[in-house]
């Protein structure tokens, strides 16, 4: 009994101090968010050539568009907004990587949903990229999901306002 007492305490005193520290290490790094990592050369206002790649809609989604859009941040909230078309949402960047980042928003409208995943490579005032667009419809009477369209976009965007890596 004496033995598996001391056994007990010895585990106790080796290992336990080691997990603390682990946990307490986990915590550290989750302080880090992905907002916060975002390049500044993201911000600003960019005009978007789009041209459509691929979708299970023909004909429902434009072939060619030019947007406009604006991306700027405002404590940890970044914030896409289109002139054009008057949207504008809350973005969640989901991958920040050297040049490369991810983001996605999603918006509900009436009994369809909008999900949106944009992958951009930031070269200076330019950037090259690719919008996944997904438009589900939801069956207003029992919830199910009645159709889901999708579309794969090609971007290409030129700075027109905004952050000057020569400023």
């Amino acid at each position: 009994m004496r033995l598996l007492l001391s056994f007990i305490l010895l585990f106790v005193g080796l290992f336990l101090p080691q997990c603390v520290v682990a946990k307490e290490a986990v915590v550290l790094q989750a302080g880090i968010s992905l907002d916060e990592m975002v390049p500044d050369a993201l911000f600003g206002t960019w005009r978007i050539n789009s041209s459509l790649q691929e979708t299970n809609a023909r004909g429902f989604f434009k072939p060619n568009n030019i947007d406009l859009w604006n991306i700027s941040r405002s404590n940890s909230v970044i914030t896409l907004d289109n002139p054009f078309s008057g949207a504008k949402a809350s973005i969640s960047v989901t991958e920040v990587e050297g040049n490369k980042v991810v983001f996605e928003k999603e918006g509900r409208y009436d009994n369809k949903i909008l999900s949106d995943k944009v992958e951009l490579y930031l070269d200076g005032d330019k950037f090259k990229g690719v919008n996944y667009l997904k438009l589900t419809t939801i069956s207003e009477i029992d919830g199910r999901i009645m159709d889901t369209q999708t579309a794969e976009y090609s971007l290409m965007g030129d700075r027109v306002a905004g952050y000057n890596a020569l400023e």
